[in-house]
């Protein structure tokens, strides 16, 4: 995501909807090649239509994801708050529940996924880091 932490929150939301496009769809293609590698379509049509559909999927997500959390930036005229965050992955969530017809996917993906992207921003913000020696 190179670029997207530069960009000020509650900027520039066109571009970071492309940033977060472009993740999603590098993320989608990636595991619809897992899947075809994985589960084995009967036919290269049915295989490019599971890459084609899972990427776009995904970059969907990612644009929305990112859209979201900088319009809400814009709106509630705070935009270092980590609910921005859980907004735009509530959102993203929301949206998958959408694609795949279902309320129960939908609720809990808007949790989940707003749950970690709000985690993700508090962790950024406090300085969090998964790898490398503990700070004393």
């Amino acid at each position: 995501m190179a670029g997207y932490w530069e960009i000020p929150e509650g900027t520039d939301c066109a571009r970071k909807a492309w940033i977060t496009g472009r993740v999603g769809a590098a993320l989608g293609l990636i595991g619809s090649a897992y899947h075809i590698v994985l589960f084995q379509p009967e036919s290269a049509f049915k295989a490019v239509q599971t890459a084609a559909t899972s990427t776009v999927t995904m970059a969907t997500l990612g644009a929305v994801f990112g859209l979201t959390t900088c319009l809400s930036a814009q709106v509630r005229e705070d935009p270092e708050d980590a609910l921005n965050y859980f907004i735009g992955g509530c959102a993203s969530g929301i949206v998958l529940g959408a694609r795949t017809h279902s309320y129960a996917t939908g609720s809990s993906a808007c949790v989940a996924l707003g749950l970690l992207a709000a985690f993700t921003k508090i962790g950024k913000r406090e300085g969090w880091t998964i790898t490398g020696p503990p700070r004393l």
